[in-house]
């Protein structure tokens, strides 16, 4: 299966060699890791060089959009990657190579894709230098007539086919997995794969980052959290927007140089994530630092709100969202791990559908606290959060348990933002953060008033409905006599087949009769040939009686 993809296999490992990608990772020091560290060393694209610097970023760059995503998510885990390569990572978020300027005017302007008018037209300065180069667009600032300043942000030309053929080298890789590695079965590995495929083909049209972005604006305007910056034109390839002042969120130096509340900053974040995840069910999954800015505040800003600057959301082209009963299963596993209810927490992943009847319950239990006990008396710069997901997929596989795909984009954001909380802040307890947060949540859901109220909300549409129930009644029955007719009239075919098979029966029955006369005839006159003609008339007997 993998052997349709020879060529890109090949490719990629043309491109580790020629970087040398086994002396920046600690391939040869992990056992099952060394034969990949020998097939680097034995391609001839590796033969007399040796460790070249940043190379780890100059080969995700060759190696495709696929590999980019990848770094900018493991540039957030300092806990998992040496500083040296967090450092070439860091590059991708907003330094990745950028492509010609002219390629970028012809994006802008085309009728098609593009916005569909000259530069001129569209703006009074465009700065050809550009401000940010991303795994998928490249960014430049510019001015409109009306003096508001704006980014232009333009997706990469030609990228779309590289990205389709790695996901089918991923798919394939998945399927390969599943049917052998029951942690790929757990996870519903093949089904990660195909939502994210459709996540990142949505990411190449700046259509829906000009939704979600509109969308994610509405539900913080005015807070004191969040700001999301206006959107004022888009097409498939290209998307005007308000310019921000900002710092990425992994710049903590510059937040002590201004004197911002670092702990204040990350509970902060927290909560944001919480809300986007439980009042808003729309939620950002691709928080690495280069899409997560905070707010430089004026000098004439007054005590104590100077200190506390809001977050800046971009880039909301990859959302995740989860089903209101999903929502539920959620907060209520996260308070069941809180509370130390472990009993309870597999309670609820049993009534989830999420594992076998015949399961083990007391030892899936028994699993559970040993593994995500030890978590929450920790502050966030003491835990593993890596080492327990995986711990935590070795239990999903020993005891048979699935997990739904969105669940995993989930757990994919939750790493981003434990990364970013460990950097900004890494005395910050999640836990006691959350806990009251998840519990009034909770609570809202339960209570019969908000759901009076969500009924009220939903009365108009409850109505409209109930007006078309004369109506579909009426088709329902006309439906169910225009059935009973039907099925008189097949009564009436299958009647008449019948009729018609006995009336065959007959006229075989008649030339049966007519050619065992014939046998008696010819035994009198032929005596010595009635055996044949016995034969003959037993062989018809039975083809009549067969056919």
């Amino acid at each position: 299966m993998l052997l349709t993809h020879r060529k890109r296999l090949f490719q990629l490992w043309r491109i580790a060699a020629h970087y040398r990608l086994d002396t920046h990772l600690p391939l040869a020091d992990t056992p099952q890791l060394q034969p990949i560290a020998k097939m680097i060393k034995a391609h001839p694209a590796a033969w007399g060089k040796k460790h070249q610097p940043n190379g780890v970023k100059l080969a995700l760059e060759d190696m495709g959009t696929l590999f980019l995503k990848l770094g900018q998510l493991l540039s957030t885990r300092r806990d998992l990657v040496t500083p040296d390569i967090i450092e070439q990572l860091v590059q991708l978020q907003d330094r990745v190579k950028p492509f010609d300027v002219d390629i970028v005017i012809a994006q802008i302007q085309d009728s098609k894709h593009g916005l569909g008018q000259s530069l001129n037209t569209l703006f009074t300065r465009f700065d050809t230098k550009p401000l940010a180069a991303a795994s998928i667009a490249q960014v430049h600032t510019a001015a409109l007539h009306d003096g508001r300043e704006v980014v232009v942000k333009v997706v990469r030309p030609d990228i779309r086919d590289q990205i389709v053929a790695d996901f089918e080298l991923l798919r394939d890789m998945a399927q390969w997995a599943s049917a052998r590695i029951e942690a790929a079965r757990a996870v519903r590995i093949i089904e990660v794969v195909e939502d994210y495929r459709q996540i990142m083909l949505n990411e190449l049209d700046l259509n829906f980052e000009a939704d979600n972005t509109t969308k994610m604006r509405n539900n913080f305007l005015g807070s004191t959290m969040m700001y999301v910056p206006e959107v004022y034109a888009a097409s498939k390839n290209v998307m005007v927007m308000e310019r921000i002042q900002g710092v990425p969120i992994s710049q903590t130096q510059v937040f002590d140089d201004l004197g911002y509340d670092r702990a204040a900053l990350a509970e902060k974040g927290l909560t944001i994530f919480f809300t986007q995840v439980f009042r808003d069910n729309f939620f950002h999954a691709d928080m690495h630092p280069g899409n997560v800015f905070v707010e430089i505040l004026p000098e004439e800003t007054p005590e104590p709100y100077r200190h506390y600057p809001r977050y800046i959301g971009l880039d909301c082209a990859i959302m995740g969202e989860l089903s209101n009963e999903d929502q539920m299963i959620v907060a209520r596993m996260l308070l069941a791990v809180m509370n130390n209810n472990f009993a309870n927490l597999v309670d609820i992943v049993s009534r989830a559908g999420w594992i076998p009847p015949n399961t083990d319950k007391h030892a899936l239990t028994r699993d559970m606290r040993r593994t995500v006990a030890p978590m929450v008396l920790k502050p966030i710069n003491e835990i593993d959060f890596a080492g327990v997901l995986m711990q935590i997929l070795d239990i999903a596989r020993r005891h048979h348990m699935s997990i739904p795909p969105q669940l995993v984009l989930l757990l994919k954001t939750l790493v981003h933002v434990e990364g970013l909380g460990r950097d900004l802040y890494p005395e910050l307890d999640i836990w006691s953060l959350a806990k009251p947060i998840l519990t009034s949540w909770v609570k809202e859901q339960l209570d019969p008033v908000h759901n009076m109220r969500k009924l009220r909300e939903q009365l108009p549409e409850l109505m409209l409905s109930t007006a078309q129930i004369p109506k579909l009644l009426d088709q329902g029955i006309q439906s169910m006599a225009s059935q009973g007719a039907r099925q008189d009239q097949q009564l009436r075919e299958i009647q008449q087949i019948r009729a018609d098979m006995l009336n065959d029966r007959r006229r075989d029955w008649i030339a049966l009769s007519g050619f065992a006369i014939s046998i008696a005839l010819a035994t009198q006159v032929i005596g010595w040939l009635s055996p044949i003609f016995y034969l003959l008339a037993i062989c018809f007997v039975i083809w009549r009686i067969l056919g």
